[in-house]
């Protein structure tokens, strides 16, 4: 479903992502960790089309995102960061024009805006201003539209990102829920959101894949069993070119 094959992008004198290969499979829920500058959200660009690599491809359910993008992005649901919106719009026009630039038409488009916002939980901000909505509801905005079409794979950048403990819980449900279906990458600097979500971890550093494995694996190689010890001590001076749990940078 997700193929991701030597991406490489540089900044000037700064290598962000260096030659990262992984792929993703139906029903993975995939958690993206490494501290920050690491090249999560850089990679999440190539791979939605939004920046493009200098080296390497990203392939979406076989489409090319370099050479096919259209036809990529037709079966990809993306939340970056921030997960910007029409801060003048509410949840109901802005998520009816998103349905209309996803080619949904009449009663299809409002079944889509009326499934998105009640698995979102916006039935209650429906017809405010996004700009008047707290953080945790425009986060809730941007995973609606990010869900709107029914994607076959979702790339989300820190979705729970300024939501209080009992949205996350609603969200981390709704992503167990259409999970089976599909295939899910998920940016975080939460390891507690891997543990309890992720069927599988990558950790990468400096742009290079340093771990990667069933979350419970992982967690079980740190001093105390635990994934966070585990993060800390990985870096990419501690392991080279290598890597944990099998998957080759």
């Amino acid at each position: 479903m997700l193929e991701i094959d030597n991406l490489t992008k540089r900044f000037d004198t700064v290598t962000a992502v260096n030659g990262l290969s992984l792929t993703v499979r139906p029903g993975e829920v995939l958690g993206l960790l490494g501290p920050n500058g690491a090249g999560k959200t850089t990679t999440m660009k190539m791979v939605t089309g939004y920046l493009a690599p200098d080296a390497g491809t990203a392939r979406i359910c076989g489409h090319d995102i370099a050479i096919d993008t259209l036809a990529a992005q037709k079966t990809l649901g993306y939340l970056p960061e921030g997960a910007p919106a029409y801060g003048e719009m509410t949840p109901r026009e802005f998520l009816s024009f998103i349905a209309d630039v996803r080619g949904l038409r009449g009663a299809a488009a409002v079944t889509a805006c009326e499934i998105a916002m009640a698995r979102t939980g916006l039935e209650s901000v429906f017809d405010r201003p996004i700009e008047t909505l707290s953080k945790g509801f425009r986060r809730r905005v941007g995973l609606a539209q990010t869900i709107l079409h029914d994607p076959e794979v979702l790339i989300l950048d820190e979705p729970t990102d300024g939501l209080d403990p009992n949205q996350k819980h609603a969200v981390r449900e709704l992503i167990r829920v259409i999970s089976p279906a599909k295939t899910i990458v998920i940016s975080t600097h939460l390891l507690e959101e891997v543990e309890a979500l992720c069927t599988r971890a990558v950790i990468i550093d400096r742009g290079r894949i340093v771990a990667d494995g069933i979350p419970a694996e992982l967690a079980a190689r740190g001093p105390n069993g635990r994934l966070d010890d585990l993060f800390r001590g990985l870096t990419s001076s501690d392991l080279g070119s290598g890597n944990v749990g099998g998957a080759a940078a």
